[in-house]
């Protein structure tokens, strides 16, 4: 784990135990802190009794701790935490802002931070595994894989690759990225905010952290984003800040198997345009984005079975996120494209997927969202209303003819139904493995 003396020495309260809340706990007990830690599940608190004083920082004098470390869970715009530290004069601050005043101490690295709505986990992966094809050290953290505090630090010459969500930067002040990217902005998380414009700063927030001379790109196809890189462009050396250039790479695009659609092609030359900062070439690049193999419910191909391909993208939570996976099967003379999509809903319509409802032969519809999205989808292509999503994935299978795809891009969040998108998109890989009998499409023991 890491490691720093700069929390030698002082007081911190921990609120929240998750994987992140943990991990930070951990690193300033072993760099020497006091830790006063807490969390509502007893076998949370368990982990770390004997080790740090078990107390609730809602029930006790705050005044004299250096400051309050939440999880990114905990909503800073409503719970009493906030109040609580403000009252007693104590910073609120996230695990990626300790790791920002560990970086002191770690050996000679770079930070590449990237954030958005959509595309920033498929982004991030992209560029940590674009760095260790090229044979750079890397590790990737932040609001994908393991805690970043939790890792073993790199050696000399290594790059941290964080993706960042809006919570996380709203607890971060002093993360100064050598690289860093914003996907887009699109609205998402107002529940955490007073409107799209204050969530629309708070991921503005990741660039006004940098110093001039640092390097950001931005994926400028939204008014928002756009907004954010003019700013940006206004106050930096000259080429520090600057839209992606898709069109360098559109060419290459039929080579990256698991990078397609015109959402990729973004993620892509974002991805790029920060390897070229960090030292990579452009055929290391290009022999990176060829052997990507995506992630987990993004776009993720299970496989072909009885000539129908079946894709995973259970991560697409609203509309915003699935008309970019439905961009990607332009109609062909014959529609071969059969959409699952529903659950809890993020709004009333469908809005952005709306320019590609011609790219759909047929649509399935689940949970609490499908009666409606039936009601929107009716006139412009066939409609199975379903319940279930293995009612879905059964009609949908015998449907489809060979060189046709079954895409479950739900356009919704999961929790009518499922704990959360990974869940649901396990059980969509399952569903196709039972029904097509192919055990490859299941997931690893």
């Amino acid at each position: 784990m890491i490691r720093s003396p700069h929390f030698a020495g002082k007081t911190y309260a921990v609120l929240g135990l998750a994987r992140s809340g943990l991990a930070a706990a951990e690193c300033l007990l072993a760099s020497g802190a006091r830790v006063v830690a807490w969390d509502r599940q007893d076998n949370a608190r368990a982990v770390l009794e004997g080790r740090a004083e078990l107390a609730d920082p809602l029930e006790i004098d705050l005044r004299g701790f250096d400051a309050v470390v939440v999880s990114p869970g905990v909503p800073i715009n409503v719970h009493p935490i906030a109040e609580r530290a403000k009252g007693a004069g104590v910073p609120l601050i996230g695990d990626i802002e300790l790791f920002a005043q560990a970086r002191p101490d770690l050996p000679p690295h770079k930070v590449v931070g990237i954030t958005g709505t959509n595309g920033k986990s498929t982004t991030t992966a992209l560029v940590h595994h674009l760095l260790e094809s090229a044979g750079v050290p890397a590790r990737m953290g932040g609001n994908i894989g393991l805690p970043i505090l939790g890792q073993k630090p790199l050696p000399e010459g290594g790059v941290y690759v964080l993706e960042l969500s809006s919570y996380q930067i709203d607890l971060t002040f002093s993360l100064d990225c050598e690289a860093a990217a914003l996907t887009n902005i699109t609205p998402d998380h107002l529940d955490r905010y007073a409107g799209f414009e204050a969530y629309a700063e708070s991921k503005a927030r990741l660039f006004a952290l940098q110093r001039p001379e640092r390097f950001a790109v931005f994926g400028c196809e939204d008014e928002s984003t756009r907004a954010v890189c003019d700013r940006e462009i206004a106050r930096r050396t000259d080429g520090r800040a600057v839209c992606m250039a898709a069109d360098k790479w559109v060419g290459e695009q039929a080579g990256w198997p698991s990078l397609q659609g015109p959402h990729n092609l973004q993620n892509a030359a974002i991805a790029a345009a920060l390897a070229m900062e960090l030292g990579l070439s452009r055929d290391q690049i290009l022999a990176g984005l060829a052997s990507f193999r995506g992630l987990p419910h993004r776009m993720e191909r299970l496989g072909t079975f009885g000539g129908v391909l079946f894709i995973n993208d259970s991560k697409a939570t609203n509309p915003a996120s699935t008309a970019p996976a439905l961009a990607a099967f332009p109609p062909a003379p014959e529609k071969r494209l059969h959409w699952i999509l529903g659950g809890l809903p993020k709004g009333d319509g469908l809005g952005e997927c709306e320019q590609f409802f011609d790219n759909v032969a047929a649509a399935y519809t689940i949970g609490e969202a499908g009666p409606r999205f039936a009601e929107i989808l009716d006139s412009v292509t066939h409609v199975e209303r379903c319940e279930l999503l293995s009612e879905a994935v059964a009609r949908a299978i015998a449907a489809a003819k060979p060189g046709d795809v079954v895409l479950f891009s739900p356009a919704c969040a999961s929790f009518d139904q499922f704990r959360d998108y990974e869940m649901r998109g396990d059980a969509f890989r399952e569903i196709v493995g039972a029904l097509t009998g192919d055990d490859d499409a299941r997931p690893a023991a």
